[in-house]
């Protein structure tokens, strides 16, 4: 559909760029204000809150998702998300590895992509290390591993989407839509905070049918993708590095948006502030918890917002269990954390913090 609308200097991956650029930006200014965290629905002291504001976001993008798709504006048949040879010793360990880490640095790594926006130091460091990760184990040291355990897989046949039960896409989508719906209302979040929330999770549909529908170029045709930060954050710093032998994307565009959005919000409610690592002990835990998600990420076929977020809305089996298993993770390591009276081995994030200037 893009040739159709006449541009003569600017392809569809440059137009992906600044498509994932405005994305970007609605999602940090959004995140930022909303808190948006997976972890903090898990294990954070606001659990039921931000519970209410993750599954406002994945009911809509769940809804938007499906009914582009229904329209035929998207087609996941052909995505990574539905092979029929689930690679489930992947998913299981990158999951848990995934919410292991997040548990370790306080968040998963699209929080902590909004909180560097913000000025926090720690968070900017723990992208730099899972970025570097992340690449190493799609094309780096870290590959064979990638490759050794995406070969123990379970052939799915045509099962590889909730759409394949009975009852279709729309029970399905309903029966997702249900349960976050069940969520939403028993978590007392603020009115303002759910729109906020939904506004976010249209963001989804809105990756999908733009990179998909929008920008699709028969003759140079690009990725469909949504919101995700794993691969994203790997293009974005190898882009930084090797700008004029490494094009932009969708994602490096999505994820220089999120710091912008999110620097704006901060700003304009007075939030933005410095801050840094506090001990050794904390930086080597940051410095695990990055790797461990870097690793993770990958494995499991995205994060918490690529595999979740993102995954989910397509009904994929494949990116549901993902999600279960970043959940598990995260439950376990909190809960060995705080029997080994650790749990606050990494300080608040509000702890030292200085005013911007």
């Amino acid at each position: 559909m893009f040739e159709t609308f006449g541009f003569e200097n600017v392809t569809a991956q440059q137009a992906s760029v600044v498509l994932g650029l405005v994305l970007g930006l609605a999602f940090g200014f959004l995140a930022q204000r909303t808190r948006f965290c997976f972890r903090r629905t898990l294990v954070g002291e606001d659990s039921r809150q931000a519970a209410g504001v993750w599954f406002m976001a994945l009911a809509t993008a769940v809804i938007g998702t499906q009914v582009a798709a229904g329209y035929g504006w998207i087609d996941f048949a052909e995505h990574r998300f539905m092979t029929s040879a689930m690679p489930v010793l992947a998913i299981a360990v990158g999951g848990l590895l995934f919410g292991a880490g997040m548990v370790l640095t306080r968040g998963c790594i699209s929080r902590l992509t909004v909180l560097g926006g913000s000025g926090n130091l720690r968070a900017l460091t723990v992208i730099v290390v899972f970025a570097v990760v992340a690449h190493a184990t799609l094309k780096g040291l870290l590959a064979p591993l990638r490759v050794a355990l995406g070969s123990v897989t379970v052939e799915m046949g045509d099962t590889v989407s909730l759409a394949a039960l009975p009852g279709g896409v729309w029970a399905g989508t309903a029966l997702i839509v249900a349960l976050c719906a069940l969520i939403v209302l028993r978590s007392g979040t603020s009115a303002g905070a759910l729109v906020m929330a939904a506004m976010l999770g249209l963001l989804v549909p809105l990756a999908w049918v733009g990179t998909g529908f929008v920008l699709y170029d028969d003759f140079d045709p690009i990725v469909m993708e949504s919101l995700s930060t794993t691969s994203a954050s790997a293009e974005a710093l190898f882009f930084i590095i090797a700008s004029s032998s490494i094009p932009a994307s969708f994602g490096t565009g999505f994820m220089g948006g999120i710091l912008a959005g999110a620097l704006v919000a901060s700003l304009l409610f007075r939030e933005f502030a410095w801050q840094s690592f506090d001990s050794p002990r904390q930086t080597g835990r940051y410095l695990t918890g990055a790797a461990m998600m870097g690793v993770g990420g990958v494995l499991a076929g995205g994060c918490t917002l690529g595999a979740g977020l993102s995954g989910v809305p397509t009904l994929s089996i494949a990116a549901i269990l993902a999600l279960g298993m970043i959940a598990a993770g995260a439950l376990v390591t909190n809960a060995l954390l705080t029997r080994g009276g650790v749990a606050g081995g990494a300080a608040s994030t509000t702890r030292q913090s200085q005013p911007a200037l």
